[in-house]
């Protein structure tokens, strides 16, 4: 079959994510054991007991290393992708699979890039909202009109009827309360640690362009779908750039899923905690088939669900 593997980001996560996975499988539990941190890996995942889980130095890595793990288990039963895309940090998960990145890398990449985000968005009174049934053209006329207190931009393009604005906390409220004019149903605040993929996020870039140049980018061993694109790259784009413009632009979720279900897969296999992606591709792409994959018991069950679907 041809699968699409699509990767999880950041508000996916929760303590025990992964647990089963590492007793489980050898595979999986490697990931953890060799990954390269500053602190506990398997207790913030499995247990949290210091309650960091949802900071972002610490959210990034956990959820990179549940994704290489579990995208290793697949591997080694042979359920492969022919292509790969994911949410914000997932699409450093998305690069793991096509062999981009090692899993160490991944995870070494990503804990760097917590920190990075996290010190952007330090002293700075900033939001997230998501904004419910309002178009992209009203909602950019709404950040626009805006803009004069502060920045305020389309974060996330997440799927019909579902858009995220952030930036300065008062530009966000502004735009929120005039969405609602406009007639959104509801703009609902999220809990972030910063106005991520906003262009206040730049130092964040900066400091990923600086670290990217003691990186070995290997070449793409399957086609990779990137944020800020909502399609694969061209060959006068590269990974580094990219990654640097995702950080401080906006998530084209929507343009992604519709671009991977225009390359005739025949199933989605969404990667991480929750199932997030899977609403929004049932919201975009009805017809294309999605399996969220979270457990030891899911993988126990993907041979058959996929011989299902090739029956159908």
């Amino acid at each position: 079959m041809k699968l699409g593997f699509l990767y999880a980001g950041q508000g996916a996560q929760h303590p025990g994510m992964g647990a089963d996975l590492y007793e489980a499988y050898p595979a999986f539990r490697a990931v953890y054991d060799n990954a390269k941190v500053d602190f506990d890996l398997k207790e913030v995942s499995f247990t949290d007991a210091a309650g960091v889980l949802n900071q972002t130095r610490y959210t990034q890595p956990c959820m990179v290393a549940f994704a290489a793990g579990l995208t290793t288990v697949l591997a080694q039963q042979g359920i492969r992708p022919a292509v790969a895309a994911g949410l914000s940090l997932g699409e450093y998960s998305a690069l793991h699979a096509a062999g981009v990145f090692d899993a160490e890398t991944a995870i070494e990449l990503v804990a760097f890039r917590g920190k990075a985000m996290e010190t952007a968005a330090a002293g700075r009174e900033s939001a997230m909202m998501a904004v419910l049934n309002l178009d992209r053209d009203s909602l950019q006329a709404v950040c626009e009109e805006a803009s004069d207190a502060g920045c305020v931009v389309i974060a996330n393009y997440n799927c019909p009827g579902q858009l995220v604005i952030g930036g300065d906390k008062a530009a966000v409220e502004k735009a929120a309360a005039l969405a609602k004019e406009k007639g959104a149903r509801r703009c609902m605040p999220l809990k972030v640690s910063g106005p991520f993929h906003t262009p206040l996020m730049a130092p964040a870039g900066e400091a990923l362009a600086k670290r990217f140049e003691t990186v070995d980018f290997r070449p793409m061993e399957l086609p990779v779908l990137f944020n800020c694109l909502g399609d694969v790259k061209d060959d006068t784009q590269t990974i580094p750039e990219l990654l640097v413009r995702q950080v401080q632009s906006s998530v084209y979720m929507e343009d992604t899923i519709r671009t991977l279900a225009a390359m005739g897969l025949d199933a989605l296999v969404e990667i991480g905690p929750g199932k997030v992606l899977s609403g929004f591709v049932k919201k975009t792409v009805p017809e294309l088939p999605v399996i969220a994959m979270e457990t030891a018991a899911d993988v126990a069950a993907l041979p058959q669900r996929l011989a299902e679907l090739g029956k159908e």
